[in-house]
């Protein structure tokens, strides 16, 4: 399908590096008017300490093919949330397409710990970094995306339903936001309905992140090497696939067919017919029920 955004206006919150930069730059790519925030710009940087920039993101917004407007919001506070939106409204007059990304936890969540063997600070700022940014930015920008009928909220997570049902994803808290997520965009499902709006969650797969990169020592351009180490990062995927699965569903006029549903890269792809940049299909979650959780030999062929 054709995916032409050229008229919609879209705020992805959380788009300084990962999925939502991903994200962004595909719904530049179709031709969207994006508004990319997050804590790191280059003039300062947030606790991550990382060379990632909203700037960059916009940047690569734009030359994709759309307009990339980048605004640093701590999304935990909500007078800059506010002044966000009250932004977008002057300036853009419309919203519509929000997707919230805001996550910020991968150096405070502790492996296989149980809660009273896990740090409580580090896990209540999780909650408050996973969840309660994503309450407080629905809060402020649905009210501007419901003004006209067809907007789609996509809240990211990790993990299908179906998959963290039967999966104890790392900690409690770890395991409390990633759910959540997930019932947090079913429950604004039943409220956007009334207005004509549609409501998602969307997981990625095994994602080449910037930072899951660096874990491993390589880059996008030699990323196989690290199959070396874990062979089955076979099945991993590149920011930019989910990205394709927002943009193929927010440019879809029947998106209404998936309100409340928890959704993949890789499941969308099969429905879309869309690619990652190498030109193949990974579908992470079934590679992972099917291969890597039973012990087998890795071994994409069939899956990617």
């Amino acid at each position: 399908m054709t995916t032409d955004l050229r008229e919609k206006v879209a705020l992805v919150a959380g788009a300084t590096r990962g999925a939502g930069r991903g994200i962004a730059v595909e719904l530049g790519a179709a031709g969207a008017t994006v508004y990319v925030t997050g804590r790191t710009t280059r003039a300062q940087q947030s606790e991550y300490a990382r060379p990632e920039t909203i700037e960059e993101t916009a940047e690569r917004v734009t030359a994709a093919g759309g307009r990339g407007i980048a605004v640093r919001v701590d999304h935990l506070v909500e007078a800059k949330v506010e002044a966000l939106v009250a932004r977008i409204r002057a300036e853009a007059g419309r919203l519509d397409i929000l997707v919230n990304d805001i996550w910020g936890g991968e150096k405070l969540f502790e492996w296989d710990k149980a809660v009273w063997e896990h740090s409580l600070d580090k896990g209540l700022r999780l909650l408050r970094l996973g969840i309660d940014t994503h309450l407080i930015t629905a809060h402020y920008a649905l009210p501007l995306m419901i003004e006209r009928p067809g907007g789609l909220l996509v809240e990211v997570t990790d993990g299908t339903a179906d998959y963290n049902a039967t999966h104890y994803r790392l900690s409690p808290f770890y395991d409390l936001v990633k759910t959540g997520v997930t019932r947090m965009a079913w429950a604004h499902a039943q409220d956007l309905a009334k207005h004509g709006a549609t409501a998602v969650s969307i997981t990625p797969g095994w994602l080449r992140s910037e930072m899951m990169l660096d874990a491993y020592g390589v880059s996008e351009e030699n990323w196989r090497d690290a199959t070396k180490v874990q062979p089955h990062f076979a099945i991993s995927e590149t920011p930019r696939f989910v990205g394709r699965a927002v943009a193929a569903i927010a440019a879809d006029p029947d998106r209404a067919r998936w309100n409340g549903r928890s959704l993949s890269s890789g499941g969308l792809a099969k429905v879309y017919g869309f690619d990652d940049i190498d030109g193949s299909r990974p579908d992470c979650w079934r590679y992972m029920v099917e291969v890597q959780e039973p012990g087998k030999p890795a071994d994409v062929t069939g899956y990617r």
